[in-house]
């Protein structure tokens, strides 16, 4: 087995406390046959790859995700914890929060519903898709190549009809997530739906988010005087709404941000504020950030850390895009809403063991530091400097076929001449 391999089993096997004796092997034949299987990624699919000669039955399989004794917030924290280790040994670390729909077809699904679909609803129609909806709470890292950074998921779970909001949900993970590193502070970022969380009491987390363009603000509140009679004020004068603070602001500072791994200018604007409805006790940073050229609509900001800069409030959002592409990998080239589990945990295990892949990939590929830039060699991506998803995955692909074919070989010499071309194929078949 070469070095890149054994890295492979070395982190699977890292693993091995969170499941029985009889579960482990399963975990270990799953994580390597989900990445190689090609075309729908169905437990049965899967299971043919991983059990090649029927070894175990397939029920096991099924088994695993359905009722094995495993907790899946049991595999958050070791890959956490290198994670960390490796991108943010000191100062703050920067998570991403978003939930996604994973659609699903049949009559009985465990824990699936019917939800808005963000990706085909627009700002006039509303449209509802039946499936699971998931928070994914993820890692933000700037890989060493640039460009626009990655978001590892690190937690996941289920938002359920009938049970928690959304909200509540979100602020559980990151009290969870907080008793995991109990020294360490974090800079959460969401989109405007989970601003209602500066008002929650978040251990060590500052908040950065989206404000609402009507939103009603106040200044601070003044100091008491002294022997004035009665209780003292919460909330100084009203403010203008953000949107008309915008029209009326007359103090810009101009900024260069990194937006999506590219420099751009912009201008910010600043103001310390209070929004009485949502915390009345804490001020946030509001930043309002235009476009100089005009092209582009202003945009609404705040952060519940009043000593950040404007620059460094709109770079923090602007990285949120990358979560979107999280979903968009996890779904695409993982199959994640493929495995046709029904019943107890089979569902929300099959898929929330799909963002614990994407990060184990992730990790793998930049563990091994690449240096062979293979998406360089393309003639028809002549621009691309940087590997996507699925140059990662076919990395790890082409060592894990080679080591499935050339496992009995007797000579592996003439075997890798002659099966080259054929590894190469199915590191990117779909």
């Amino acid at each position: 087995m070469n070095a890149d391999g054994q890295l492979w089993t070395t982190f699977l096997h890292s693993f091995a406390p969170v499941f029985t004796a009889a579960a482990f092997p399963l975990f270990c034949s799953l994580s390597s046959a989900w990445i190689l299987c090609t075309g729908r990624h169905t437990v049965t699919r899967i299971y043919r790859i991983a059990e090649p000669s029927f070894g175990r039955a397939h029920d096991g399989y099924h088994r695993f995700f359905r009722c094995a004794a495993w907790c899946f917030d049991a595999l958050c924290p070791p890959l956490l914890q290198v994670l960390v280790a490796m991108f943010y040994p000191a100062g703050t670390i920067p998570l991403l929060l978003d939930d996604t729909a994973f659609h699903k077809t049949g009559r009985k699904i465990s824990g699936a519903g019917w939800w808005r679909d963000a990706v085909r609803s627009t700002a006039t129609k509303t449209v509802h898709c039946f499936g699971l909806n998931l928070i994914v709470l993820a890692l933000k890292i700037d890989p060493p190549w640039g460009g626009e950074p990655l978001a590892l998921p690190v937690c996941v779970r289920l938002h359920a009809k009938g049970g928690a909001t959304l909200l509540q949900v979100a602020a559980e993970m990151l009290r969870l997530l907080a008793s995991w590193l109990p020294t360490r502070s974090f800079s959460l970022c969401a989109d405007g739906f989970y601003a209602p969380l500066a008002g929650e009491q978040l251990p060590r987390t500052t908040l950065i988010s989206r404000i609402r363009q009507d939103a009603a603000l106040y200044e601070v509140a003044p100091r008491p005087k002294k022997h004035h009679r009665g209780r003292p004020r919460k909330k100084g004068t009203r403010l203008p709404t953000p949107a008309k603070l915008a029209r009326t602001a007359r103090q810009w500072e101009t900024v260069t941000v990194s937006v999506r791994g590219r420099a751009k200018k912009r201008l910010v604007h600043t103001r310390i504020v209070l929004w009485y409805h949502v915390n009345p006790t804490r001020p946030i940073l509001l930043v309002i950030c235009r476009d100089p050229a005009g092209k582009e609509k202003d945009d609404f900001f705040f952060a519940t850390d009043l000593a950040m800069s404007g620059a460094q409030v709109v770079e923090h959002y602007a990285s949120r895009w990358a979560i979107e592409d999280t979903f968009k990998n996890v779904k695409q080239s993982l199959g994640a809403e493929d495995p046709q589990l029904r019943a107890q945990e089979g569902p929300f295990r099959a898929a929330a063991f799909s963002f614990w892949l994407y990060s184990a990939v992730w990790l793998w590929y930049l563990k091994r530091k690449p240096t062979a830039r293979s998406w360089l060699h393309t003639p028809w991506y002549s621009k691309k400097t940087t590997p996507s998803f699925l140059d990662a995955l076919a990395s790890l692909r082409r060592v894990l076929w080679s080591r499935q074919i050339f496992l009995a070989s007797e000579k592996p010499s003439l075997t890798v001449k002659n099966t080259k071309m054929l590894i190469e194929v199915l590191a990117y078949s779909a």
